[in-house]
């Protein structure tokens, strides 16, 4: 008898599933086109857009978290239901709820502001956090399988599946880098990760006030895709130490020495990427002395004064720079960024301008293909 309950309950929180899988995925898609097209003035419309999805999931949740299951489900729907919170409080936030809480529930303690910046970034780090939650749940939902991949691909997978030979089991690996935590690393393995031969490695740097467990996701799927190793750190303070001293620098470093020493990493192709602050740090490190890095590709950032004066311009001879930066920017206007490219070209570095003109202070994911390709040197790359 007992049995048979347990499959009936089990049933019934399955077809919810049937409603909350579609829905949940919906709102991701949403989130992915709101980070895309965020600009200040655009953002009642993006609201506007964000609604009938976030409805959606909201009734689906609720409908979920009605039903009970057996512990024979659980392993499957704690991480689902735990995805579907973060990406409901995500929701509340970009819409402005101003009792949106973590649990997703409504009514209680104020935790964030529901209008500004703040707002926006909680939301995304929500959107960020729900993907981290249903990531482990993939082989069982094909839906989200796909999301993780480039349309119509398939990840690359040895024999097993499951990367024998590699040191650790592929997937998400963190060190030191929980949410409340900084100064550690996300590093992503494919599945198809065999230590037969090197593989090619981006480092991406978050912006900031971010953190490198959510900036992992934004180059998760094109990392997964084409085979890169992807290491995402998070800086010690709130932003990359570009003022002072340089804590940041020798910590990336460690950590690089840390993943070459268990993965074979590819010499010839070392990617360093980053966004806003991050961009800005990317070409600050990675024309230093120390740098091992064969690429850089800042987004929205600026060419930092220190390289004036600490012999990063004498460096830049030959480096390979792809800089891409939106002519919609209004944190750090095109006209600045597009300067110091002008004074890297002088330098003497190879240095390609993608200016996008849709583009305002927000992260161009459309671009995540042709870099790799750039960086590999499989793509010649367009630009001026």
């Amino acid at each position: 008898m007992a049995n048979d309950d347990n499959a009936q309950r089990d049933s019934r929180f399955l077809d919810a599933v049937g409603r909350l899988g579609p829905s949940l995925l919906g709102v991701f898609l949403a989130f992915d086109r709101i980070q895309r097209a965020l600009h200040p003035p655009e953002i009642p419309r993006l609201r506007d857009a964000l609604r009938p999805p976030a409805r959606r999931l909201g009734e689906a949740l609720e409908e979920a978290l009605s039903q009970s299951y057996s512990t024979d489900l659980a392993g499957f729907a704690e991480p689902l239901i735990r995805s579907a919170r973060h990406a409901a409080h995500g929701t509340a936030l970009f819409l402005g709820d101003p009792f949106a809480t973590e649990s997703g529930e409504v009514g209680a303690a104020r935790t964030h502001g529901a209008e500004g910046i703040e707002a926006v970034l909680g939301a995304f780090r929500a959107h960020c956090r729900a993907q981290a939650a249903i990531f482990p749940l993939r082989r069982v939902l094909p839906a989200f399988d796909a999301y993780f991949l480039e349309p119509g691909a398939e990840p690359k997978r040895v024999a097993t599946g499951e990367g024998a030979d590699a040191p650790e089991r592929p997937g998400v690996l963190n060190a030191s880098n929980a949410p409340s935590e900084r100064g550690g690393f996300s590093l992503f393995v494919p599945e198809g990760y065999d230590e037969a031969r090197p593989w090619p490695l981006v480092m991406a740097l978050h912006g900031g006030w971010g953190h490198g467990g959510d900036f992992l996701w934004t180059w998760l799927r094109e990392a997964r895709t084409r085979g890169w190793l992807l290491l995402a750190p998070t800086s010690q303070g709130t932003t990359w130490s570009m003022m002072g001293r340089d804590h940041d620098g020798p910590a990336l470093d460690s950590m690089l020495d840390y993943v070459e020493a268990r993965w074979n990493v590819d010499a010839d192709c070392r990617l360093l990427t980053g966004l806003s602050d991050g961009g800005t740090y990317a070409l600050l490190h990675g024309l230093a002395e120390s740098s091992r890095f064969t690429a850089l590709a800042p987004v929205a950032g600026v060419l930092h004064p220190g390289n004036f004066s600490n012999g990063n311009l004498e460096r830049a001879t030959g480096r390979r720079i792809r800089w891409i930066h939106g002519a919609l920017d209004w944190m750090f206007p095109a006209e600045l960024a597009r300067a110091g490219a002008s004074a890297l070209r002088d330098a003497g570095a190879e240095v390609e301008w993608i200016e996008v003109s849709d583009l305002s202070h927000a992260y161009p994911r459309e671009q995540n293909p042709s870099i790799l390709e750039w960086a590999s040197g499989e793509g010649a790359g367009s630009g001026s």
